[in-house]
Order: structure tokens, then sequence, then C-alpha cells
């Protein structure tokens, strides 16, 4: 029989570097649903649980698929370790049956975590190789540490009368405090993380990322952008906004007052392929102008304009076609798409679209808005199963 294998994600509510920061976005998704992910597509892990104090990160943790563990506050405040978490979940669990041979502990301020980099920690402690595995980046650099307050400094990995080359030395590794496995039995007798013989999982130093800082959110936000590139955005619908999208975001206005715009006809054909293979597609706009009107028509698509809450109209359209919001594409540019990029599984960007809007994407589009940006998102879309 395999042994048992179960995450615990420990994300409590409060976080003085970063408010709130375990929901906050990077390539569409928030920290703690990477990180349900990540765990959920990892081959060696059983079950997921996010241990938690605030309800908005439970409920968006079940969202994601994981198991939820309700903790004290006692356990949730700045001095609480993370140990602390996982012993208390660990009890929780045992409590309903739950007695895990291998667990495996992962910080969700890491965004970019390898599924088949947890099944190799996991393989390390099942296969009796290790007791306790971290995740690390080699480096070999020379280190120095302060020694005083005159600021003098002493090496710590190397003899400074000695320049040894790269080649010449065994590297050091730097936590990138991604994921932790373990011997659960291990953990529970030493309540740390470290314990027995402890083993390194390498992992690419391009996403070492540790989300501690606003300035990391924003770093992480552009690597997303490079390492996630390749996605393809698998959907039953489409939903785009108009100005920015479908246009460039001008207009050209004549002496009497009427407006006109700016399209791509690559959009159009773009638009015929998702309808060809059976896609629904609504076009939301807050103008009320007749061009919206005019280009829905032209391409045979839904229209809802004059929309101030967009993402109530998106949420109820979806409904109506008994579309869940997980299988929705919504592309949008400004700030007043924010809301229903929220709700939907794949909030997608124009190349041109504000810095915030460009964070809660989670696609990027190589194209700007009326120039050919619906047809690259076509490009990349792909019908999902048909709903239950």
């Amino acid at each position: 029989m395999n042994p048992r294998v179960i995450a615990i994600i420990p994300a409590r509510g409060g976080s003085k570097g970063v408010p709130g920061k375990n929901l906050r976005r990077v390539g569409g998704r928030t920290l703690v649903e990477r990180a349900v992910d990540a765990c959920r597509a990892a081959r060696l892990v059983d079950e997921v649980y996010v241990s938690t104090d605030a309800a908005e990160i439970a409920a968006a943790g079940e969202a994601a698929g994981g198991k939820v563990i309700m903790r004290p506050a006692e356990l949730s405040d700045d001095t609480a370790s993370s140990e602390s978490a996982l012993l208390h979940a660990l009890h929780q669990l045992s409590l309903l049956g739950e007695q895990p041979e291998v667990l495996v502990f992962v910080q969700c301020t890491s965004p970019f975590i390898a599924p088949d980099d947890l099944d190799r920690g996991v393989e390390l402690i099942i296969h009796d190789r290790a007791d306790s595995v971290f995740s690390a980046v080699a480096t070999y650099d020379f280190l120095w540490r302060a020694g005083d307050d005159f600021g003098l400094v002493t090496g710590q990995n190397h003899d400074p009368a000695v320049r040894s080359r790269r080649q010449e030395r065994k590297p050091d590794f730097r936590e990138t405090g991604a994921f932790y496995v373990m011997s659960a039995a291990g953990f529970m007798t030493s309540q740390h993380r470290f314990f027995g013989r402890t083993a390194v999982v390498q992992v690419p130093e391009l996403t070492a990322v540790d989300v501690d800082q606003l300035h990391d959110l924003t770093l992480a936000g552009v690597l997303a952008q490079v390492i996630e590139s390749s996605h393809e955005v698998d959907v039953d619908a489409v939903i785009t906004d108009f100005d920015g999208v479908h246009t460039d975001d001008s207009a050209t206005v004549a002496e009497d007052g009427r407006e006109s715009v700016r399209v791509s006809r690559a959009d159009g054909l773009g638009v015929e392929r998702l309808r060809s293979v059976g896609i629904p597609l609504l076009i939301v706009s807050k103008e009320i102008n007749r061009v919206v009107q005019a280009r829905a028509a032209k391409l045979g698509v839904e229209v809802r304009y004059g929309v101030e809450d967009k993402r109530q109209v998106v949420g109820e359209w979806l409904a109506a076609r008994h579309i869940k919001c997980d299988w929705a594409a919504y592309l949008g540019n400004d700030l007043n798409d924010l809301g229903p990029m929220g709700l939907v599984g794949w909030p997608v960007a124009v190349a041109d679209a504000h810095p915030a809007v460009r964070q809660a994407a989670r696609v990027v589009l190589a194209r700007s808005g009326g120039h050919g940006a619906v047809r690259d998102h076509q490009a990349k879309a792909s019908a999902h199963a048909p709903a239950q």
C-alpha cells in the first residue's frame, strides 16, 4: 500500500509587509489558489488542506479544490510559528481518522511551485532516502557576515585568502521557503521541520520568488508572464470588454457629434472560429453607443451595453447558460474590468492593459486592443468539456 501523503498550506489572514497577502493575485490566481493548484497537480499528494483563520482565505482554498482547517486566533498572530499551525492541523485531522505518513508543508508566498518538485520531495521520504526535505537553489556566492558595529565582516563559506574557482567548489544551498516534505511521525516527535537526515530538492532560481514585500509581488507578476506565457485557455465561454479590447480605446468625433472607432478585421475571424466550435461569446460595455451594438451585430455576438456592474451581468449571463465561472474567460483592459476578471477562471488582459489589470490576468496577450487582441485570445482558447 502506498503511504498516505497530505499537503498542508498555512495561510493566515494577517500580514504586515503586504496586507491581505495570501489573497493577492499573481498571474490571475491568488497566492493561496496557486499553492492549492500546485499540490493538487502533484502526482503523489493525496489530499490538500489549507490552515487559516480567515473566512475569505478559506473560501478561496475550497474554491481551488482544497479542504479547510480553521485555525484559532492564538495560532494566527505574528508570533505563531508555522510548526504550530502544522501541529494543530495534524491534531485536527487525527480526530477525523486521518493519519498521514508523509507531510508536505507548502507556503503560498512562493507562487511558482512545480508539482514535479513536490513529487521529487515526497519520493525522497517514501523511499527512505531522507527524513526531511526542503526546496532550495544552489549558490556558489562568497558569503560574508557582519561581525560588529564597525562594518567589518567575516567570510562564512570560504577562506578569503583562497579565491577558488567555481568548478572547484561545492555549492551551498539557499532555502526558497516554497515547500518542505517530511515524515509525519518524525515531525510530530521533533515538532520542527528539520530533523534526522535532511535532503534538498533543487529548484530553478528563476522561480525562487518569496512574496514578503510589495516589490516581490510586482516581480512575481512580471515573471508569471514569462514563466506561464504558454498557457492554453481551456473554456466554455468568452466575455470581452469593448473599448480598449475590440478597439484601441480611441474615438474619432465628427462635427455632428457622431463617433467612430477603429477595430481589427482579424478579430472578426477569431470570433468566427470560436463560434464554429460552439463557444458562446458576450461583449459587455459600460458605454451606451450605437457603435457597440453595430459591431456586436456584425460579429453575431450577444452584447450588453450601458452596464455599471459588469461582474453581476457576467455572473448572471453564465448562470443562465449553466456555465461554471471557472470555465469562462474574460478579456479586459481597464480598471472596471477587474470585477468580472476576479469572477472567472481565466482573466485575460490585452498587451496595453492598465498595470493592475495585467497583474490580475492569468494570461497577458501579445497584442493590444484594436490590433488583433481578440483573435490572439481565440488562438489560445479551446473548448472545455460540456458543463454537467
